[in-house]
């Protein structure tokens, strides 16, 4: 028993050394590879335009202050659509990449984003979220300064939506 002790206490020293002097982790990743934006040239649609305001009135009645729309957000949310109409569902899926793009290109300190389907109106898809109380906290925190929204139909006629919130 005490040889097999003395043979395993290199191996405990070693590993204490490399574990009790790593930095602490804060869990905040950055990808340096995260991809560039240039230029961002977005056309809202009417229910896009309409989400915009509705979440600037909601935000308004609370007396908050209004976010203003940001193209490059919007950009982000629209690839996020359009990959929630290719694989057919809803879903924040590499998440965490979109987050990345924002923090390098348009300087947010942080990331939230909220996902729709199937409603016809842009009133339905604000109060589906404000029903959510994951989804109004997005909506309704203080510290997001900006936003994008993205709203497209599949090929039959199902309304997807993505809105990103970030803090600058």
């Amino acid at each position: 028993m005490k040889t097999l002790a003395l043979k395993l206490l290199p191996l405990a020293l070693i590993s204490f050394l490399l574990f009790s002097c790593a930095k602490e982790d804060d869990g905040i990743y950055f990808d340096e590879t995260a991809e560039v934006i240039d230029t961002v040239n977005v056309t809202y649609s009417d229910i896009e335009l309409e989400i915009l305001d509705l979440v600037n009135a909601h935000r308004a009645e609370l007396g908050m202050k209004a976010l203003n729309s940001l193209d490059i957000v919007s950009g982000v949310a629209d690839g996020h659509t359009n990959y929630m109409i290719e694989v057919g569902q809803i879903n924040h899926d590499n998440f965490g990449e979109r987050a990345q793009v924002l923090m390098k290109n348009a300087k947010a300190k942080t990331v939230a984003e909220n996902v729709a389907y199937g409603y016809s109106t842009a009133q339905g898809a604000l109060n589906g979220w404000l029903n959510s109380d994951a989804h109004r906290k997005v909506i309704e925190n203080p510290n997001f300064t900006h936003f994008g929204i993205s709203t497209k139909s599949d090929n039959n006629g199902r309304n997807y939506f993505t809105q990103i919130f970030i803090n600058k």
